[in-house]
Order: C-alpha cells, then structure tokens, then sequence
C-alpha cells in the first residue's frame, strides 16, 4: 500500500514538473468577450490601465472606456507569449476623452479654438480694446465641449498649433475685422456696393453747386474717356434704361430695400427694363449726353427715393 502511494506521488511530481516546464499560469484578457492576449500580473496592468483613464491632459474633462477588459488565470503553452502592451495600445485606442475647449467668436461665428481660456481671453481682450470704437462687432467666448473621437482634429489643433502661435491668430481674425470694415463702408442700409461702375477722376462732388445747375449736386460725377465700360455697382434689376431729360441716357437699377443706382450721361446702353445683374456686368459705356459739358460718369445712390453722397460707401 505504502509503495503504491509512493508511486502515485512520484507520478504527480513528474506531471507538475511537466506541467511547470510546459506551461506558465498566466491571465487572460478579455474584451467585450473577445480574447485579446495574456498578461503576466493582473494587478500591474490595472494600474498601467487606471494610469490611461487618469492621465492628465491640457483640457481634458475625462476619459472613459466603454469596454473595461475581464480576467481569468489560466494554464497556456509556454509558447504562447504575453502581450501587454499590445492589449493597453488597443484600450487605448478604444477609450474616448472629453475636452472642455475654448472658442473665440466673431459674430457668433467661431474663429479660434484653444485649449486655455487664458489665451481666449487674451485675443477677446486685445480684439474688444483695438475695435470697440470702430466697428460694431461682437467678440465674445464660447464654450465647446467635445471628444477626440467626435472631432480629434479640432481637439489636436486647439491643444498644440494655436496655444504656440497665439500672435497668427490674433493677426487672421485682424483681417476678418478688416474685411468687415471694409463691406460696412460699402454697404447701405444692408446692400453691398461691391464694385465701383467706373475708374476715373472725381469731377464733381455730392451736394457740389455748380455754373451748370441751381441746386446741390445729387450724385458723382466721375470723369472717363467716352466708350469707357460702366459696370453694375451692386446685385440688382434694371428699373429703366433710356434717355431721361438732364441725365441723357441712363441706367437705373433696384438693389431691394429701397436702394436705388443711376448711371447717367452714357453713350450705350447695353441692358433693359428687367434684366437681372450681378454685381460687375458692364451696363453701358461712358458718355456725355443730357445734360453734361464732358464724358463722364454721374453716378447716384438713392435710398427710399432720397439721394445720398456715393462717396460714403466708394473709394473708401
């Protein structure tokens, strides 16, 4: 009985010295029920994969992952290798952080997003002290809450190229400011004088009194050679476009409320009642008929019937 025993125990002492020269217990990782590969320490990688969900990032909210891995030991062949970093690359690939970021606006529209709303604050501030006066505008700072899976271009941009080159963007919303000066001075009661009708020299003034009339002048007269292309200032239909008394042969357009444009004094008409024209399209060419002692533009804005001085939204 005594030898048997001893048989038997010598035998499970051979199989586990078969067994631990085979086979390693290792742990096995599991996500959404998907075997991912083993680890040699269950409680290191834990912690390597609370180091992901707590890192500290600029902006960063939280990151969460929607899948934690599982664990179960098991026996494998020594062959089978561990793979830890592998299994942490892909929870770190599948985790998904929030951003609480930093939007710098212009009218509502949103020109700069940083990750510090120290450095919005610092173009609001030096945009409001430059433009206040100037231009009516509204630069304010709204908050953006978003995830690099939603929008990682946004997050990466606002986390490194804006933060080191503050000065760039300051200089690119500078511009749109300028641009928006530069439509303001051209635009009365909300239409835009896009193009000026015709280059050449200013002869006569808004509101000039002259030899050759009794009254304040209604327009611009602005001199050209005869043939000259007179183009549409602004988008508009053509109200008329004949021989008018004093202004010779004429165009007059409708750029919608209330806002009316002359070309006076042509030589050619090349447009009709009730044609549409985009801002641009040549609608005569320069002349000096009516009554003009010269070939030259007379160029009027008219809002609501009234005449208004061309000159405050031209040649600005």
């Amino acid at each position: 009985m005594i030898r048997l025993i001893n048989i038997v125990a010598i035998a499970l002492f051979i199989i586990m010295l078969i067994v631990l020269f085979k086979f390693d217990l290792v742990c096995e990782v599991t996500i959404a029920g998907e075997s991912v590969g083993y680890i040699a320490n269950k409680n290191e990688f834990e912690n390597k994969v609370n180091e992901i969900i707590n890192k500290e990032e600029e902006a960063k909210l939280y990151t969460t992952i929607e899948n934690m891995p599982e664990y179960k030991f098991k026996l494998v062949n020594k062959s089978e290798q561990t793979n830890e970093e592998a299994i942490l690359a892909k929870i770190e690939e599948n985790s998904e952080t929030t951003y609480k970021l930093y939007a710098v606006t212009l009218d509502g529209e949103e020109k700069a997003v940083l990750a510090s709303l120290e450095e919005a604050e610092k173009i609001v501030d030096e945009m409001t002290e430059k433009y206040e006066d100037d231009l009516e505008l509204d630069i304010g700072i709204t908050n953006i809450i978003t995830t690099d899976k939603k929008d990682e271009s946004t997050v990466k941009v606002a986390k490194t190229t804006l933060n080191n080159n503050i000065e760039e963007k300051i200089k690119e919303i500078e511009e749109e400011i300028a641009e928006k000066q530069e439509i303001e001075s051209h635009t009365v009661q909300g239409v835009y004088l896009e193009v000026t009708p015709v280059s050449g020299i200013i002869t006569s003034r808004f509101g000039n009194r002259e030899s050759i009339r009794t009254y304040g002048h209604t327009g611009l007269d602005i001199a050209a050679p005869a043939g000259t292309s007179i183009r549409a200032a602004a988008d508009g239909t053509v109200t008329f476009a004949g021989y008018s008394g004093g202004y010779g042969y004429v165009v007059k357009m409708s750029h919608g409320n209330g806002i009316e444009t002359y070309y006076a004094h042509c030589s050619e008409l090349y447009v009709s009642a009730g044609e549409k024209i985009e801002a641009g399209d040549v609608i005569a060419a320069v002349g000096s008929t009516g009554n003009s002692t010269g070939n030259h533009l007379h160029f009027e804005v008219l809002v609501d019937g009234t005449e208004i001085d061309p000159q405050n939204y031209l040649y600005n």
